[in-house]
């Protein structure tokens, strides 16, 4: 071969490789790192801009949903959902938007993805000119998010869950996290008891100089549920119902310092509880807040431990994880990506460092 013919070759398969690495998944290499793979749902997004991702796993296939639009707040936005099939995400499409019936659209919001025992998949979002005057909006699968019902309004005084999933308590009622912005922050849950059908709004969780919004709600090992969130007071907040939520404790504060940015957490089947959030960085400013997303482990649900970073980039954005822990043990988290594209990261627990329990 002439060394110009070998100096082209090398170079295509440089290119080659170097092309590879950036579409490919990263795979865990001998160093055994946590992180399994992380991809983006979207290479060529349909949308200028996208933010407040949801992941499901389903028997299907896992199941993502985002708002997507021309910028946060524009009516263009529009709920965009892609199922994971044959190891790679479908094209997004979207299945819901805020069109009125005069023909006026408005902004959808915060789309919430949660799957019951009995199969029924249902997709929450929020339709509204902004959070303090928005309301609540559900469809419904059966068959793993591949159709959709019509979208139905919920109930004056119920919103469904504002950002993060419910869980499903072992006598088969869904407790829905969920806040509100109008006239102050404050945090309350949801309840249905017939499949989601219907929905009864709990009492506002509060404590005087905490504002909260955006729970997420764990399933601890003694039986009792923990709520936990952002708040504008630089922490995050925590609360725990004895009742299987009908009744908290006043919130109190984490030693968790998070940016006033949204998170998410899940109890491991292992017994542990993940968190995904922002971490305040010393030094920075509240807009460089978001440039660090990291996870936490902790064995009791209020001593948490940083153990790994997914992004840091100070001055960029990479925020309001969704966080699940798949029926093969593995965890996925899907964040919005510099408000670009939305980023799939699949983690093995098994390989994270265990915190020291409490006593």
């Amino acid at each position: 071969m002439k060394y110009g013919v070998l100096l082209q070759a090398r170079s295509f398969g440089f290119r080659l490789a170097f092309a590879l690495l950036i579409v490919m998944p990263f795979r865990a290499g001998a160093m055994q790192s946590s992180v399994v793979s992380t991809e983006f749902v979207s290479t060529h997004p349909p949308t200028p801009q996208c933010h407040a991702g949801t992941i499901v796993d389903t028997p299907g296939g896992l199941v993502a949903a985002w708002f997507g639009g021309k910028q946060e707040r524009d009516p263009s936005v529009g709920i965009w959902l892609s199922r994971h099939l044959s190891g790679q995400w479908t094209r997004p499409r979207e299945v819901a938007n805020g069109r009125q019936p005069d023909g006026s659209r408005l902004p959808t919001w915060n789309p919430v993805l949660f799957r019951s025992a009995t199969g029924r998949l249902m997709l929450f979002y929020k339709i509204g000119p902004d959070p303090q005057h928005w309301w609540g909006m559900l469809m419904t699968s059966d068959d793993d998010g591949a159709s959709w019902s019509a979208p139905r309004r919920l109930p004056p005084g119920i919103l469904g869950p504002i950002k993060n999933k419910p869980i499903q308590l072992a006598n088969g009622e869904i407790l829905s996290p969920s806040s509100t912005e109008q006239g102050g922050w404050r945090v309350h849950t949801e309840r249905s008891v017939d499949d989601g059908k219907t929905w009864v709004a709990g009492n506002d969780i509060s404590s005087p100089g905490i504002d909260a919004i955006q729970p997420s709600l764990l399933s601890m090992r003694d039986g009792t549920i923990e709520a936990v969130g952002r708040t504008r007071q630089g922490k995050l907040f925590w609360s725990r119902s004895g009742d299987a939520g009908h009744h908290w404790s006043p919130l109190g504060l984490l030693e968790v310092t998070n940016p006033n940015a949204g998170i998410d957490a899940v109890s491991l089947a292992d017994g542990r509880y993940l968190l995904v959030y922002n971490p305040t960085l010393p030094g920075h400013q509240w807009w460089d807040g978001r440039g660090t997303l990291a996870v936490a482990l902790s064995a009791d649900g209020l001593r948490w431990k940083r153990v790994l970073t997914l992004e840091s980039q100070p001055g960029r954005e990479y925020s309001y994880p969704a966080v699940i822990q798949s029926r093969d043990g593995l965890v996925h988290v899907l964040y919005t990506w510099q408000r670009t594209r939305m980023r799939h990261v699949v983690i093995d627990p098994a390989l994270l460092p265990t915190p020291a329990p409490s006593g």
